[in-house]
């Protein structure tokens, strides 16, 4: 007996244990899952031998019972057979015979109530040990749909966390990345593009300025060569 409350103690512990209690105190709600997903399966099966173990206990004494109430009733009829035949011998004038054969009854009678004692007194703890395998039966089931219940509610919770998980890595990520901030990373690189631009057009218009100039003093150089030319042209005629 003791054996069986221990085993309705645990399946009503488990079947009361707050489950949203214990996730809102683990550090890894995860792997708290994962445990007692194990933990129940394993008091699932120490119970399933447990209540298998009681079920047969009780089928062995309901058929105790059977025989006994079986044997019960033979006695009965041996008693009654031997009554009638003690009966028939009295009539016919066999004294002796006929007291032999109640003796024989009064043996049947005491063996058959005997038997009827042994059925009697296993009545109740048939019930019992009945309303106890009903109990284990029913407690067992609880136990199972509370398993199927727990892994549903450890596939969504795991979902949701990795969910949630990336939600906030995406945040952190968007959040490092303001581009009308002037000071962020993106910005300083935008003003280093810009004084790269300025300079190379600043470049170009230098170089433009330096291809004039040289332009203008080739000019010159040219002029002065007509010049020459010209008054050596001059010089001739002159002389002539």
């Amino acid at each position: 007996m003791a054996e069986k409350q221990s085993i309705l103690g645990r399946i009503a512990q488990i079947t009361k244990a707050n489950i949203n209690a214990l996730l809102d105190k683990a550090e890894d709600p995860e792997k708290l899952l994962d445990q007692l997903v194990r933990d129940y399966t394993n008091e699932i099966a120490e119970a399933e031998q447990a209540v298998a173990q009681t079920i047969g206990n009780l089928r062995l004494a309901e058929r105790d019972r059977d025989e006994d109430q079986q044997a019960a009733t033979e006695w009965g009829a041996k008693a009654a057979a031997a009554s009638k035949k003690a009966d028939e011998l009295r009539a016919a004038g066999n004294a002796a015979e006929a007291d032999k054969m109640d003796n024989l009854a009064k043996v049947a009678i005491t063996k058959q109530i005997s038997f009827e004692k042994e059925v009697e007194e296993a009545a109740p703890i048939i019930a019992s040990q009945t309303a106890t395998v009903d109990k284990l039966k029913s407690g067992l089931n609880t136990m199972k749909m509370q398993l199927e219940e727990l892994k549903s509610k450890r596939d969504s919770l795991v979902a949701r966390s990795k969910t949630a998980a990336t939600q906030t890595q995406v945040q952190q990520a968007v959040s490092k990345i303001n581009i009308m901030d002037p000071t962020s990373d993106l910005g300083r690189f935008e003003e280093k593009v810009r004084r790269a631009e300025a300079m190379a057009a600043g470049q170009a218009e230098l170089a433009g300025e330096s291809e004039s100039l040289e332009e203008q003093f080739a000019a010159l150089d040219v002029s002065a060569a007509d010049a020459e030319v010209a008054a050596r042209l001059n010089a001739l005629k002159n002389n002539g």
